[in-house]
């Protein structure tokens, strides 16, 4: 089916049939703001902050359930939205523990630049209790959940879910005692979880957590550098979120959208690099003689190995050789790993530790 024209806030789009509105709102880069919508998940039109009016129809509309109709005229700033939206985020905050300035999601959280946009206030309704600090999270050292800072968007228990597939976690209580858990409160580290932490990264407030990185510096203050990882050769990328002073790795991060994993990220990529800091890591290549090692320079290192390579393989033969590679490299790492043992080697003695 050819593409469909509607307006949205005046400007005429195009977009493809079956899409959302507020998916075709994003293409043209029209901001409509939204809690518990995730490009990687199903809809879901909990938090009710992208309702938007739709002319000639009765109400408003969650624009991330609503898909988008041929001449269509959307409006998503008029003065009955921001009421709405403005109401939504106040009864968000008279239940949420608005702790900003101690907050590591300070600079990163959806409700708090939500909050300030709508001008929403903390004080508008009765400050609500929250629930109990006891969470599922409770001995798990990589994930650590607030349920004071939680929005009920569903988008960690959806991800968990739709994504991961290991359905984890669910909701339990009713009305203001409503909080994310597991299934029998059981400890996540006895559930189906495998600890990939997208629940984490679908997180658009502070409530869930990398435990070790609490404290260690708010998001704001991060410097964000995207890099690759190297645990395997699929190449996911990933952003190190660095606090610049200590120039130290405070935390992992991935987008959604980036190319191959989509901002997902295994346990590996999301909670592996403390050995970055390790001081037992190797920093510079080491030689052996005499029984002990002492420190090389890489041109030094490189010419010895060459060297010695060489010999072997004019004495005993190619055969003699064997070049092993490995599955945390990329596959153009792992390409030249075997031109050099067939083309330098001379040897078809060349593996990997994935085969192993």
């Amino acid at each position: 089916m050819s593409e469909i024209h509607l307006t949205i806030d005046e400007r005429e789009v195009t977009a493809e049939p079956g899409r959302t509105i507020l998916q075709v709102a994003a293409a043209n880069g029209i901001d409509i703001p939204h809690l518990c919508h995730d490009p990687r998940l199903s809809p879901t039109g909990a938090c009710r902050l992208c309702l938007v009016e739709i002319e000639g129809q009765a109400g408003m509309h969650t624009a991330c359930t609503r898909l988008a109709e041929p001449g269509m005229i959307v409006r998503t700033e008029t003065e009955a939205v921001l009421r709405s939206r403005r109401s939504s985020l106040s009864l968000l905050l008279s239940e949420h523990n608005v702790a900003c300035t101690t907050c590591d999601a300070d600079g990163a959280c959806l409700l708090q630049d939500y909050a300030y946009r709508y001008q929403a206030a903390e004080d508008r309704f009765p400050k609500l209790a929250g629930p109990s600090t006891e969470t599922y999270t409770v001995g798990n050292q990589g994930i650590v959940y607030d349920p004071s800072k939680c929005v009920r968007c569903q988008r960690c228990v959806k991800i968990c879910a739709e994504v991961e597939m290991a359905e984890a976690l669910t909701f339990k209580g009713r009305a203001l005692d409503i909080e994310v858990s597991t299934a029998f409160d059981l400890p996540l580290n006895d559930t189906t979880c495998e600890l990939c932490g997208l629940c984490v990264s679908a997180c658009p407030t502070g409530a869930l957590w990398e435990r070790a990185a609490k404290g260690q510096g708010r998001a704001k203050d991060l410097q964000v550098v995207r890099t690759t990882c190297t645990y395997c050769g699929v190449g996911c990328q990933m952003d190190a979120n660095v606090d610049r002073r200590a120039n130290r790795i405070v935390r992992v991060t991935a987008v959604p959208g980036t190319v191959p994993n989509d901002g997902n990220l295994c346990v590996k990529g999301r909670f592996g690099f403390s050995f970055v800091h390790s001081p037992e890591r190797l920093r510079t290549p080491l030689i052996k003689e005499n029984g002990a090692f002492r420190e090389a320079s890489w041109e030094e290192a490189l010419a010895l190995v060459g060297r010695r390579l060489a010999e072997i393989r004019d004495r005993e033969g190619p055969e003699g050789i064997a070049f092993l590679s490995s599955s945390r490299c990329t596959n153009e790492e792992n390409y030249l790993m075997q031109k050099l043992a067939r083309a330098a080697g001379r040897t078809n003695n060349i593996d990997q530790c994935a085969t192993t």
